[in-house]
């Protein structure tokens, strides 16, 4: 099975990690897709997270990463993948997700969507919450992979973002 996570990941997180973790567990090949939306304002270029999670994932020999634009049932078309993977840290995410997940099986009904929940220590932690306590000054290495904090320090105190 071939399974596509498509997310924004600016930045990757703990919480991305440990889906995408067992996600490739899960599927033969995972496909880590950074969806490109322009309305969306982001830290970070694309250029830059494929590299960051490029370096997280390489642990993982089933993992690939790639950029996109557009419906990502598209982009599952265009890669073969079978399966929407997605995660769900409370409520609010399921109530978006099964909105989300009814279009897509709309549009394309050959593509299932798999959720998986968020391990419990990891529930809180979005790529919002990392940048707003990176921007007040705060430490994020609890909340994203070792390189991820390194790029954050450097994105951050580099081009003097913040308070």
């Amino acid at each position: 099975m071939k399974a596509c996570y498509p997310g924004t990941f600016d930045p990757l997180t703990n919480g991305h990690m440990d889906i995408i973790e067992r996600a490739a567990r899960i599927a033969d090949e995972l496909i880590v897709a950074i969806m490109v939306n322009p309305d969306k304002k982001v830290l970070f270029s694309v250029s830059e997270r494929i590299q960051m999670i490029t370096e997280a994932v390489k642990h993982l020999s089933n993992v690939q990463v790639v950029a996109s634009e557009g419906l990502t049932v598209d982009l599952c078309r265009r890669l073969n993948a079978t399966v929407l993977i997605r995660g769900i840290r409370a409520v609010m995410d399921y109530e978006y997700e099964l909105q989300q997940s009814t279009a897509n099986m709309i549009l394309d009904e050959t593509i299932e969507s798999i959720f998986l929940v968020a391990t419990p220590e990891l529930s809180f932690i979005s790529s919002s919450v990392v940048k707003n306590l990176v921007l007040s000054g705060g430490d994020a290495e609890k909340f994203v992979p070792v390189s991820v904090n390194r790029m954050l320090k450097e994105k951050i105190h580099g081009n003097h973002i913040g308070i």
